[in-house]
């Protein structure tokens, strides 16, 4: 699964975009040196979400929209089309 797919799954489970995430977590404290396991516990008990989909919004809270380029265009199951995730929500990202 791509890290856009990820992304695009939690948005459809929790009703709530990765933007969004990233001002709940500021709200919560978290930043760029938030270490990743207070963020997990936080988003498995109040979102239900399993460690795959945690770490990739622990990526973009904690270092943004850019992932590495090692995946983009590569035909790995994690392949992606873009080195920037979109993160404001399915229905606008003109990718789609």
């Amino acid at each position: 699964m791509s890290f856009q797919a990820y992304l695009d799954n939690i948005e459809t489970k929790t009703g709530i975009t990765p933007r969004e995430f990233i001002a709940l977590a500021r709200e919560r404290g978290f930043d760029a040196s938030t270490k990743a396991t207070p963020i997990l516990k936080w988003l498995k008990q109040d979102y239900g979400l399993g460690r795959g989909h945690a770490m990739a919004l622990v990526h973009v809270i904690t270092k943004g929209e850019r992932i590495s380029t090692k995946h983009v265009g590569s035909d790995g199951v994690h392949r992606d089309e873009s080195a920037v995730l979109w993160l404001d929500g399915q229905a606008t990202n003109p990718a789609r």
